[in-house]
């Protein structure tokens, strides 16, 4: 969840809202900002209409967390507004090449012989894990994160899916759910507009299947800075979760460090009190008058097998002065599998110095198994 707000000596100026598309196959997890009774800007997901050209010069690319090589699958895209863009060439290597359609998505078969795909398109990569198929008949269920995002897609994996992204039909506590990509192992989910923080039931269909999983919705709220924001002074954002008393982990970006400061880092992981008044407090100074914006989301538990498997990966391809680093990392969690935080850090150090290619997105995508 993202949060855009302006200050000027102290005093919270509102930005001019943007209109809130109510269709529910329009919405996406990017945010428009509303002015609302306070200093301080509230965000609402945008509607989930394909983007423009000139807001698809840069990508977000959508994978299933899992693939099953030869087996077919869904991706999707999302221009920089956060909608679902369209018109959009995905690289995949090995000569395949697909475009998305008008929904923003694409069919593509996962290729059966290397351990993970790495896709490209317009400034941003992707990578997802591939898995040999299973023999005999195919396992069904799912499982997903015991806390997830209201607003944000999240993950359901197990068996029994569809490669097909419109096979694939979920509703959340009776509401239809929006799939953005699938493979037969994982599918990609955006909750309802109309979803509820709290206790949720998934009900999930494909031809001929019928299950279900139970998760928590959880929402951030964040107060604005008290004392309010003051250039050289220091201040507290208060982060506010809904849904569930359980104490969260929550990832913190802070977007504008030449406007506001994070005094404990401007990526910062977040632990909640948990209980009734589930909240967390993030120390800031402001730097200068000006618009300042941060990011937060919830963490899932640290997972050492997806990691190790991309770290094998990237050693494949890494530069021979890291060759010997990345193996020793996928070792360290192989012999060491709870050893994740301090795998994480280092991880994090090699991409403080790492280009882009398909290396930093590999390192990437095993970092964020850490964390």
């Amino acid at each position: 969840m993202t949060r855009n707000l302006r200050f000027v000596l102290g005093l919270g100026i509102r930005t001019k809202p943007r209109a809130r598309m109510p269709a529910f196959l329009s919405r996406t997890a990017s945010l428009a900002c509303f002015a609302c009774g306070c200093s301080f800007l509230i965000c609402a997901p945008l509607a989930r209409a394909q983007s423009t050209a000139a807001t698809t010069w840069t990508v977000s690319i959508v994978l299933p967390p899992r693939l099953v090589a030869g087996q077919p699958a869904t991706l999707a895209v999302l221009g920089v507004d956060g909608r679902l863009a369209d018109g959009i060439a995905v690289d995949l290597g090995k000569g395949q090449r697909v475009k998305t359609d008008k929904t923003g998505r694409a069919f593509f078969t996962a290729p059966a012989d290397v351990p993970v795909l790495i896709a490209t398109a317009a400034g941003d990569s992707a990578a997802a894990l591939i898995d040999v198929p299973t023999t005999g008949s195919a396992q069904q269920g799912s499982s997903v994160a015991p806390v997830v995002s209201q607003v944000d897609r999240f993950s359901v994996c197990g068996g029994g899916f569809r490669g097909d992204v419109d096979a694939n039909h979920v509703s959340i506590n009776g509401e239809r759910a929006f799939v953005l990509a699938s493979s037969p192992e994982c599918i990609v989910v955006l909750a309802s507009p109309r979803a509820l923080p709290g206790p949720a039931k998934l009900a999930i269909e494909t031809p001929g299947a019928k299950w279900t999983a139970t998760t928590t919705l959880a929402s951030l709220h964040f107060d604005p800075p008290l004392p309010p924001l003051v250039p050289e002074k220091r201040s507290k954002l208060a982060l506010h979760v809904q849904g569930t008393d359980q104490a969260l982990r929550v990832w913190v970006e802070n977007r504008t460090p030449g406007v506001l400061r994070f005094l404990r880092g401007d990526r910062q992981e977040v632990l909640t009190s948990g209980g009734a008044q589930n909240s967390a407090e993030i120390e800031v100074q402001a730097i200068a008058t000006g618009d300042f914006s941060f990011h937060g989301r919830i963490l899932a538990a640290p997972d050492a097998g997806i990691a190790r498997r991309y770290f094998s990966a990237a050693e494949n391809i890494a530069p021979k002065d890291l060759r010997h680093e990345v193996k020793n990392l996928a070792d360290r969690l192989t012999h060491h599998p709870d050893d994740t935080q301090k795998v994480w850090r280092e991880t994090e150090a090699i991409l403080s110095t790492t280009m882009a290619g398909d290396f930093r997105t590999l390192m990437e995508s095993a970092a964020a198994a850490l964390q």
